[in-house]
């Protein structure tokens, strides 16, 4: 039978259960176990396409299309794997299926109800994915905190999952053990109350994953254990770690992999974390060569808060490239807007070793993107523009060396005498409609590269497949009059009719490359994406 865990998180959000459900799936893959990943989202939206990204954090873009939560993202890089949209569900788009069925007389006529039939909605695509995946093992985070009303009908389907197969299901919790500042001790008692909203929705907690800053001891585990029904060896201690990277092997320090297994009835194979524990080891051993590296964007600030989730995968790349090169990358933040109320700013883009600008949308913050744009281009600083990021290097391009000074793109100045970045044309028709979820260019594309590039260089390959998000595109009418006026576009779609990467050649600028897809989502721990090789590549030649 496949085996199937859920991974629910008590007290408080934003504690780490989709690091702890890569974690978990991790761990057993180390085993040799065929593992996949689902994460369910309790919100209404179909898909996480149109959620503000400073209140949601980054979107993640599979490779069939699907827009999903940034921790399908996280499960990616910890299984090394490609997952499908069957994967991802939101509250949104379970009841979009459960009504269709009905309209279609699926339900044969008869009375439609919330329960069991949105429970039992959830159940059918867990078990989906784990039969598309041909999976021994399913790990199932479910967003959001027990005792919220918007996740019981998912705990519902464990529940009732878990009744229909009692050896083959396990519920881990992860929850929060706070210290408090005046006080100066572990306190388990807000694990306490959250174990018992979960037992009132008809759960019992195989594990508890105890978040917490420090180590939890074994005093704590045994408390947790007498009033929350667990034996005191499944209360795993969860604390803050230096990387995330580090979260896998943590959990084996108190013997997880072979606990899920008895708790599973699963064979107890040897866990084998070794070429994990490399790239961990890699990544630490690069602390004494920091490379200070610039994000520059335009979603960090919230409130009084700086945000770094919103380009997690990206992040995530650059620490990737970093350690399998033996550094590693110091992040500064920086708002863009910032440069556009004080252009003196940009000076402080010279300590940098690189540039980075990311996805976006919108007008907001854009001119100070292109004034940053324009000092990495000019003080010869590596530069790697990442969809939104390579339509404004263009257009800065277009404003100050290819001549037209009036140069932007679509999005922001539909009226503007030179519109170097376009619509595509199939997206007008959405547009007019009010089409806006799921119908940018979404998913896998395939990208044919040219010769004696730095793309083709860092890449090896002739054509490779990346993954999209955008419905603005490179005009096809200033193609020629920019390369005629030194861009170079090594990138291109097979058929040469949308242009996928552009870069400046070496004789020109050490690095200066732009990508209209996110390389970002294809970037694992284990095999770093050669474009951000070859930027952190370049940033360690400035710094030395």
């Amino acid at each position: 039978m496949t085996k199937y865990i859920f991974v629910a998180g008590g007290v408080m959000s934003g504690i780490g259960k989709g690091i702890a459900s890569s974690s978990i799936a991790r761990i057993l893959k180390s085993k040799n176990y065929k593992v996949t990943a689902l994460k369910i989202d309790p919100y209404i939206n179909i898909d996480a396409g149109t959620m503000n990204p400073t209140e949601h954090g980054e979107v993640f873009v599979l490779d069939d299309g699907y827009e999903t939560d940034q921790d399908m993202g996280n499960y990616e890089r910890f299984l090394d794997e490609t997952l499908p949209s069957i994967n991802y569900m939101t509250t949104g788009r379970v009841y979009q299926e459960v009504i269709r069925k009905e309209r279609n007389l699926e339900y044969k006529g008869k009375n439609v109800q919330v329960v069991p039939d949105v429970p039992l909605e959830v159940i059918r695509r867990i078990k989906l994915a784990t039969e598309k995946a041909k999976a021994d093992v399913a790990v199932i985070e479910i967003g959001g905190t027990i005792g919220e009303y918007e996740n019981i009908l998912f705990l519902e389907a464990a529940r009732m999952l878990k009744q229909q197969h009692p050896l083959d299901v396990a519920i881990v919790m992860l929850s929060y053990v706070p210290i408090p500042n005046t006080i100066g001790e572990m306190k388990t008692k807000p694990t306490q109350h959250a174990s018992r909203e979960l037992n009132s929705v008809g759960l019992q907690a195989d594990i508890i994953l105890a978040r917490a800053t420090v180590p939890i001891d074994q005093k704590r585990k045994e408390k947790i254990a007498t009033f929350c029904n667990v034996l005191p060896e499944r209360v795993i201690s969860a604390p803050d770690v230096e990387s995330i990277y580090d979260v896998p092997g943590n959990f084996e320090k108190d013997g997880l992999g072979d606990i899920l297994c008895d708790v599973l009835g699963l064979q107890k194979r040897p866990t084998d974390l070794s070429e994990w524990q490399a790239f961990v080891a890699k990544a630490k051993n690069g602390v004494n060569k920091k490379l200070q590296i610039a994000v520059v964007g335009k979603y960090f600030m919230s409130g009084e808060y700086v945000l770094s989730d919103v380009y997690i995968s990206v992040i995530e790349a650059l620490k990737h490239a970093s350690a399998h090169l033996g550094t590693v990358v110091k992040l500064s933040y920086l708002d863009s807007e910032e440069y556009e109320k004080d252009p003196k700013k940009l000076e402080e883009l010279q300590k940098y070793d690189g540039i980075v600008v990311p996805g976006g949308f919108g007008s907001r913050g854009v001119e100070g993107i292109v004034k940053a744009i324009e000092f990495a281009r000019i003080n010869k600083i590596p530069y790697f523009g990442l969809c939104y990021g390579m339509q404004w290097m263009v257009v800065e391009f277009a404003r100050h060396v290819a001549g037209f000074a009036d140069a932007n793109t679509g999005e922001v100045a539909p009226d503007a005498k030179h519109k170097v970045i376009g619509i595509m044309p199939e997206q007008k028709e959405k547009m007019v409609r009010g089409d806006y979820g799921g119908t940018m260019r979404l998913g896998g594309y395939p990208c044919k590269l040219h010769e004696e590039t730095i793309a083709r260089e860092a890449y090896g390959e002739d054509e490779v497949r990346e993954r999209h998000r955008h419905r603005y595109e490179v005009s096809p009418d200033y193609i020629q009059k920019l390369s005629d006026a030194g861009l170079v576009f090594s990138g291109t779609s097979p058929d040469e009719r949308l242009m996928e990467i552009a870069e400046l050649p070496v004789a020109v600028h050490p690095f200066m490359v732009g990508t209209q897809f996110h390389p970002e989502f294809l970037s694992r721990p284990l095999s770093p994406h050669p474009l951000f090789l070859a930027f952190i590549n370049a940033a360690i030649k400035k710094h030395t």
